[in-house]
């Protein structure tokens, strides 16, 4: 007995405390040391502030006022970068929000928040930040439909302006467009500023396309160029509508029935109009 009490004397404190280190172990794997962060809480409560709950509203309501002031801000720069670029073209002008936009359509047309209540009508011309995107077909009392120029069905007489060679570019569905040359041996280079052509007959010349990519001058049955557009035709928000269709009928503009190929006849009527684009593709 006397030996127990001196073995205990000896090692009982340590024995206490492994049991006790034992238990604690045990604890705290069970609850997940729920009771550790309870004790951390507790302990650092006096340190931090804590929002009062009437607080905690206000601070959701700030944050959205700020996300909403962050977007407005957004689209007040897009359109002020797009009146900036439209500010030379002459005659009334709409500003029309892209409200719709399938994306089994993505490239091929879009839906404006604007109609014939606005002004616009079918014909009308449809311009993004840096060139033309389309053209109107289609117009309801509060929407309109533009078929865009990368639509693989439209089809848009253009011109180099460096060296006035002409051709037609034809969509793909992307923000690059193919053009077709006229000539068998056209002058043209990667760089060059493509622009709508006098032979046109839905778009008036001179309005900007894009800048030619790259150039193959052996391509069958005519030389082809990659025309990276001007206008950013993957992500529209916002396009400006403008160009009467009834006042920009040229008369030394090709007949609808006329071949874009063959030269201009002097002998046109001067009454005569564009041609009207249809749902299902524009040619030139």
């Amino acid at each position: 007995m006397y030996t127990l009490r001196r073995w205990w004397d000896r090692h009982g404190v340590g024995l206490g405390l492994l049991v006790l280190s034992l238990s604690g172990a045990w604890a705290i794997r069970q609850t997940q040391g729920a009771a550790i962060f309870e004790l951390y809480r507790f302990l650092t409560r006096p340190l931090t502030h804590a929002s009062a709950p009437a607080e905690q509203p206000e601070n959701a309501l700030t944050r959205e006022l700020e996300q909403r002031l962050v977007e407005l801000e957004s689209q007040n720069q897009q359109l002020q970068a797009l009146l900036g670029y439209t500010s030379k073209i002459s005659g009334e002008k709409i500003a029309a929000p892209v409200i719709g936009r399938s994306a089994d359509h993505w490239w091929q047309q879009v839906i404006l928040g604007r109609g014939s209540r606005d002004g616009i009508q079918v014909g009308a011309i449809a311009a993004g930040n840096g060139g033309i995107v389309g053209r109107v077909t289609q117009v309801t009392e509060s929407s309109s439909r533009v078929l865009l120029i990368s639509d693989p069905t439209s089809q848009v007489g253009v011109t180099i302006s460096r060296s006035r060679y002409m051709g037609y570019i034809r969509g793909q569905a992307a923000n690059r467009v193919i053009m077709e040359f006229f000539d068998k041996v056209p002058d043209v280079r990667p760089g060059d500023v493509v622009a709508t052509s006098s032979y046109s007959r839905l778009f008036p010349p001179g309005l900007p396309v894009g800048v030619v990519e790259s150039v193959n001058l052996n391509k069958s049955p005519a030389p082809e160029a990659v025309i990276e557009l001007s206008s950013p035709i993957s992500h529209l928000e916002w396009v400006i509508i403008y160009g009467n269709p009834k006042s920009t009928a040229d008369p030394t503009n090709l007949n609808p029935d006329d071949d874009p190929r063959q030269p201009r006849n002097p002998n046109l009527d001067p009454n005569a109009q564009d041609s009207e684009p249809t749902s299902t593709g524009s040619r030139f």
